[in-house]
């Protein structure tokens, strides 16, 4: 077994012709891994994507080999996949306005040059999901890209593919989602090739790290929402008067706690399991 690629929260090992993704307890915010890791989180986030994966079986092929045929080690937390060419564009579906979408929209009324009605605040409703790309980077922030940019840089049948893709998933979990009592804001799916050119779900699905989760009950536009997901964490850190350039801050007990009960409690809602 190889290792080939350490990421912010996940590892990538090739074993003979497949790929293991292995999620670890590291937590990054604005593309800095803090030195504190959240323990249980990757198989949190592992086991939430292995049930929407399974889910979303019947809208596009996904990734997963095996959920179980993994090394000791990483039980739990490790997926078996179909090695994946993967597209160079972070497809971001988007319900309510918050996070990059919120700036982007007070500066310019648009995100990724989707025009949105005037008046929206943070937390609101959008009259319909949307999708909103970014670059996909190796190094720094992800950039805003329009849907004529993906266009041009994956050819116009992809460009609509990725789209019709992403927002049928993101319409589909959120609908799950909210007859759980959680509300999904907003979410970032990566799709790739296969060996067979087949356009495919990679990375994870709809899980705390890759989407904004509020209680259904608390969302009030205007302000600030409870998050099931990081967010609560980028708050905390934001707080702390960090800089957002490496290293990061240690993360307080009280908050490593807080965010582990936080996903914790996402999953339990989304999949009807008890989480052990």
């Amino acid at each position: 077994m190889e290792h080939i690629h350490a990421g912010k929260v996940r590892d990538l090992y090739r074993d003979g012709e497949d790929i293991l993704l292995v999620a670890s307890d590291r937590i990054s915010v604005y593309d800095v891994t803090l030195p504190t890791p959240i323990p249980g989180k990757g198989a949190l986030l592992t086991q939430l994507s292995n049930w929407w994966f399974e889910h979303f079986r019947d809208v596009v092929p996904n990734h997963v080999r095996s959920v179980t045929d993994v090394p000791a080690e990483f039980a739990g937390r490790a997926i078996r996949c179909r090695p994946l060419k993967m597209v160079q564009v972070e497809c971001i579906a988007r319900g309510y306005l918050a996070g990059m979408g919120l700036r982007e929209y007070q500066k310019y009324g648009t995100v990724s040059g989707v025009a949105l009605p005037p008046g929206l605040e943070e937390g609101s409703k959008l009259p319909e999901p949307i999708f909103t790309p970014t670059t996909k980077a190796s190094e720094g922030h992800d950039e805003f890209i329009t849907f004529d940019d993906v266009v041009n840089q994956e050819g116009r049948a992809t460009a609509e593919r990725l789209r019709e893709l992403t927002l049928e998933i993101y319409r589909r979990g959120a609908e799950h989602a909210a007859n759980q009592g959680i509300l999904v804001a907003d979410t970032k799916l990566e799709f790739g090739w296969d060996s067979d050119g087949v356009l495919t779900l990679g990375d994870e699905v709809l899980t705390s790290d890759s989407s904004r989760f509020w209680p259904a009950d608390e969302w009030e536009p205007g302000r600030p929402q409870y998050a099931f997901d990081k967010q609560f964490v980028r708050d905390w850190a934001a707080g702390t008067g960090w800089d957002k350039t490496p290293p990061g801050p240690e993360v307080p007990a009280d908050i490593v706690e807080a965010t582990r009960r936080r996903y914790a409690e996402a999953y339990e809602r989304i999949t009807g399991n008890t989480w052990q």
